[in-house]
């Protein structure tokens, strides 16, 4: 498998945990927090999303075995999750799979919100962690995997430096450029899920190639 394939694998991960679509939803629930309490919910939120992918990355494919699903089916279902999401993404809203209004408001109520519902659903939903196992099953090997969990890291960080930052992105971009780049992600994430489901059909269906 060939450099450009990973990187194309950073740039899917990376669009679907969207940490700059997520930055007014961060400002909204730390709202009342101190600066020193921010600092450590942006810490939290992004190490839950490094451990959740990357218990997601070991375990993935033994828990589609426990239930006897094949890869290409969950490529499927997993395509159509992340397409869901990017519709949503290109209308600049927040998927009913990431967070729910029920949710949203529970979490207006909460004092600790950095695991949930920052880590999981809002970054590390369903739709990213299909990705994450479709995108394990790609390939075998232990470079293989530890590849993807550099990425996983990488993503991570970049949630982390977002969410420090998040009052100056904010004041940059304004509401209309966070769109914008929500958008733009989510035109990349339908791109991908179209060529996850693809993957899944031929696999399931050969005559298709």
């Amino acid at each position: 498998m060939n450099e450009f394939e990973y990187i194309k694998y950073f740039a899917g991960l990376l669009a679907i945990v969207n940490p700059i679509g997520s930055v007014p939803i961060f400002i909204s629930l730390t709202r009342q927090q101190t600066l020193t309490e921010r600092s450590r919910t942006a810490l939290i939120a992004a190490m839950t999303v490094s451990i959740v992918l990357t218990v997601t990355l070991m375990t993935g494919e033994r828990i589609l075995e426990f239930f006897g699903i094949g890869l290409p089916s969950f490529r499927v279902g997993g395509g159509i999750l992340v397409l869901l999401i990017a519709i949503s993404m290109l209308h600049a809203k927040v998927s009913p799979a990431r967070q729910t209004e029920e949710e949203a408001q529970d979490a207006s109520e909460k004092e600790t919100v950095a695991v949930v519902p920052l880590g999981i659903p809002l970054l590390s939903g369903p739709g990213a962690i299909s990705t994450v196992i479709v995108y394990a099953g790609r390939g075998d090997g232990m470079s293989h995997y530890s590849l993807i969990e550099v990425e996983i890291l990488l993503v991570a960080l970049i949630v982390w430096m977002s969410f420090r930052a998040a009052p100056y992105i904010a004041g940059m971009l304004g509401r209309t450029g966070i769109n914008v780049i929500t958008r733009l992600m989510g035109l990349i994430m339908a791109a991908i899920a179209v060529e996850i489901m693809a993957n899944g059909l031929r696999a399931l269906f050969p005559g298709l190639a």
